[in-house]
């Protein structure tokens, strides 16, 4: 098969909140798409969590993926019945990229961070070292606006001595 027929297309993929606990079989059953299209995955991600503007399926919000894959463009129907037919996808939207310069492609690559994701929502350990270092990240900020607060004043009395020094050299250059 040569690749005259294949095109690059960007796949936007919408579950429910609750595969947030179990991510890796969003990515597996994503996956299981592509592979039944033979489709070459080129970037993977999570895009986002966010509230949804209105219900679908009784879901207030959801997850979505971001995936930018090559496959030949018979494949593509097929392809969007397995995503209407699929009982854990709320909605699929596949466009052509083909506009979409390589660059942009390789930079929304992110299986590295959706496999760090999964493993600190996987090991207990670690969420205690999560909520750790977040309870420290949230006392750092409380600290900046104390020493923002003693650095403000001097910044005023510079600003309140500029003003007088100003007339001074007015009336040296009137001489």
């Amino acid at each position: 098969m040569t690749d005259t027929n294949k095109s690059i297309y960007e796949g936007l993929f919408l579950f429910p909140q609750s595969v947030s606990a179990d991510m890796q079989s969003a990515i597996d059953h994503i996956n299981s798409f592509m592979e039944r299209a033979e489709a070459e995955v080129l970037a993977f991600a999570k895009w986002d969590e966010r509230r949804l503007a209105y219900d679908i399926r009784s879901n207030k919000r959801g997850v979505y993926f971001i995936v930018y894959f090559r496959t030949d463009r018979d494949k593509l129907t097929g392809l969007e019945r397995d995503c209407n037919l699929s009982e854990l996808l709320l909605r699929t939207m596949i466009t052509r990229a083909d506009h979409i310069p390589a660059e942009v492609i390789e930079a929304s690559e992110g299986r590295a961070q959706l496999a760090d994701e999964i493993q600190l929502r996987d090991a207990p350990e670690s969420n205690e070292t999560a909520k750790a270092v977040i309870e420290r990240a949230s006392d750092a900020p409380a600290e900046a606006p104390a020493e923002a607060a003693t650095e403000a004043p001097a910044a005023v009395a510079t600003e309140e001595a500029a003003p007088v020094e100003a007339p001074a050299e007015e009336a040296e250059k009137a001489e």
